[in-house]
């Protein structure tokens, strides 16, 4: 075994023992666990990060930049309009944008010819979005990512810019796109199960 092999077999070793904590103490996605779990069993494929997809209100900093921004609200699965609509009621300073962010899933291997494989069972679930993000002797990162989103301002200096129907209107769409983002995940499973060894 030569030192590439050796320092990809620490690093998927590494990141399932990650993996294996973050499910004891529940706070893995619960939607990809069947598929970081297969992913955990395979000889050449490791997930360093994962998420199924969220409803949000984020609170945007002056400079609207998303690092300057704070979670008021953040859901990892679908919500009631009530929740959204409570929350956009109580004290805020600044800009208050509702969101829905698409699933997002970040897988490692040990070479080119391999990252593509993965690649390409991504397309065939129908995944568009994805791309390889580090590129090293012995060490390929690549980035799926979901198309489902949503984004838009809702409160500002205090002051709520809709009616809660459209609110509700919002949450609708961002609730079905969350059911997506699922059907989508369960898709990537299937096909990284015929094509990931």
């Amino acid at each position: 075994m030569n030192s590439e092999e050796t320092r990809f077999g620490m690093t998927k070793k590494r990141h399932a023992e990650t993996f294996e904590k973050a499910v004891k103490e529940k706070k893995a996605d619960e939607a990809f666990i069947p598929l970081c779990s297969f992913v955990a069993k395979t000889k050449n494929f490791f997930t360093s990060s994962c998420c199924s997809g969220r409803i949000l209100l984020l609170e945007l900093q002056k400079d609207e930049k998303k690092l300057g921004s704070n979670f008021h609200r953040k859901w990892h699965r679908q919500v009631k309009p009530e929740e959204a609509w409570n929350a956009l009621q109580e004290n805020t300073s600044g800009e208050i944008w509702f969101k829905m962010e698409p699933l997002i899933l970040h897988l490692g291997t040990n070479n080119l010819e391999n990252a593509n494989i993965a690649l390409g069972a991504m397309k065939r679930a129908g995944v568009k979005r994805g791309g390889i993000i580090v590129a090293k002797p012995g060490k390929f990162l690549f980035e799926i990512e979901g198309t489902q989103r949503i984004s838009v301002p809702v409160k500002s200096n205090g002051k709520i810019l809709l009616e809660k129907k459209f609110l509700d209107f919002l949450v609708k769409r961002a609730n079905e796109k969350m059911k997506k983002n699922g059907k989508a995940i369960k898709r990537l499973e299937k096909e990284f199960r015929k094509a990931l060894k």
